[in-house]
């Protein structure tokens, strides 16, 4: 019988940042345990959005550790959907990931630095703080069940075409349903400022990412 040579590729690098995921979970379960509790019930109960986003504070450990989950799985995704498109040679994987991982953070970072400034120029801080802890708080959420669905698809799956379209409107459709829960919180607001929100969500919210993605078919023809 003859043996067929098997070639794989060497993920040890991408198996230890998942571990550094986990691993950070279980520290926010255990040192935020009701805290965490209370998260992964915002799709259910409002407790979490309204009793923790009073606190007003980005930079609670909480919000540091779920945010560095998100930034190191869902940039583990993008370098995975890339490497398919791109098939970039062995040597480069970890060099694309930082890059994507570093590109990932800077924008997030820098759009709510913005939207920041934004909200203190037109005195509006306490209403888009809320907002913005809102935000992130579902996108942590997303980041979380999308891991799972990252390492199905690295370890077990072969990727192609339906996965990435189908994980690719998964995810848009969750943010979509995510920001639109919280507009209706702020519907009353909205109506009342609808001119300042036609301008926010065209300038913050849409703008950003049809520059992101100029960006990036710019950036693949060069």
């Amino acid at each position: 019988m003859q043996t067929i040579e098997r070639y794989t590729e060497p993920l040890d690098w991408i198996t230890i940042i998942f571990l550094i995921c986990f691993v950070m979970i279980v520290i926010v379960r255990n040192l935020y345990n009701q805290r965490f509790n209370d998260f992964l019930s915002i799709l259910t109960s409002n407790k979490f959005m309204l009793f923790k986003g009073k606190e007003n504070n980005p930079f609670h450990g909480f919000n540091i550790l779920l945010f560095s989950v998100n930034a190191l799985s869902i940039s583990v995704l993008i370098f995975w959907v890339y490497k398919f498109y791109h098939n970039p040679t062995t040597e480069d994987f970890a060099l694309i990931y930082i890059r994507i991982l570093t590109a990932y953070v800077c924008f997030i970072l820098l759009k709510f630095g913005v939207e920041k400034i934004i909200s203190n120029i037109f005195d509006m801080d306490q209403a888009i703080d809320l907002y913005l802890f809102q935000k992130l708080s579902y996108r942590n959420y997303i980041a979380l069940l999308v891991l799972p669905v990252t390492l199905l698809l690295i370890y077990t799956v072969n990727i192609n075409d339906f996965w990435v379209y189908g994980l690719g409107s998964a995810i848009l459709l969750a943010n979509l349903t995510g920001i639109f829960n919280i507009f209706k919180q702020y519907q009353r607001l909205i109506t009342d400022n609808w001119f300042y929100f036609i301008l926010y969500l065209c300038a913050l919210e849409i703008a950003p990412y049809f520059i992101l993605y100029k960006l990036i078919v710019v950036y693949q023809m060069i």
